[in-house]
């Protein structure tokens, strides 16, 4: 019996339990490459998919029309600071005769409804404030959820034929690059001069998912970071 259980106990040194992390850990280890093979493979195909979509392209255009976009408004707002009318006046005007309540309303307001006020006058406004940065985060913040109004207003348009036939022809554009990029376009609708409300729309319109909606629209706020680092040196 006692050679017996020597046999025994020199034939399985191991607990199952170590056996059984010895074999998991090996399968990791071999999984590992069979991991970054795929993912390697996936950024391959995602990539050829973007070309031929011609994502780079749209991309490329939007970033060039960014950058002038924002030349043009910093050369306008300069003009007419110089040559028309004194900004500084108008917008201490503002600060002095509108609640930041009502403003930040009618920011509201045109944000939902496809932009109706280009929003660097609002951030300029924020630049007389008396905690401008704080007023800038409140506007971002506003025309996010402008933003979110403008996606459940696209998506309870879905239920009336009529105007959804009609907003569906109005941003047919939008809706076409949204199925075929995702969150990529919503990120675009949100930094670019792409009128944001109109993307959001069109989102509700498809019943894009509003949890991904939602964290790509975060980027609004990147927008305004950089107009408000741009206009606070002017005004």
């Amino acid at each position: 019996m006692q050679g017996a259980n020597k046999i025994t106990q020199f034939e399985f040194p191991y607990s199952f339990y170590d056996i059984y992390m010895h074999n998991k850990i090996r399968m990791q280890q071999n999984k590992q490459p069979l991991t970054i093979a795929l993912s390697y493979r996936r950024m391959v195909l995602l990539n050829r998919y973007y070309k031929i979509t011609k994502f780079y392209s749209f991309l490329k255009d939007t970033a060039i029309k960014g950058g002038i976009g924002i030349f043009a408004v910093v050369l306008i707002l300069v003009g007419l600071e110089y040559f028309v009318l004194d900004f500084n006046v108008l917008l201490n005007h503002f600060v002095a005769n509108y609640s930041p309540k009502a403003i930040y309303s009618f920011f509201f307001v045109s944000e939902t409804f496809l932009g109706l006020v280009p929003p660097e006058i609002f951030i300029a406004w924020t630049s007389k404030s008396a905690a401008p940065w704080l007023f800038l985060f409140i506007l971002a913040t506003m025309s996010y959820l402008g933003g979110i109004a403008s996606y459940f207003i696209g998506n309870r348009l879905f239920m009336v034929p009529y105007l959804r036939n009609y907003i569906e022809n109005k941003v047919n554009h939008h809706i076409k690059n949204l199925k075929k990029w995702g969150g990529l376009f919503v990120v675009m609708g949100a930094v670019s001069p792409i009128p944001h409300s109109m993307v959001s729309m069109a989102s509700g319109l498809i019943k894009y998912s509003f949890k991904q909606y939602l964290l790509w629209s975060l980027f609004r706020y990147a927008r305004f970071l950089i107009y408000g680092l741009v206009i606070f040196q002017i005004f």
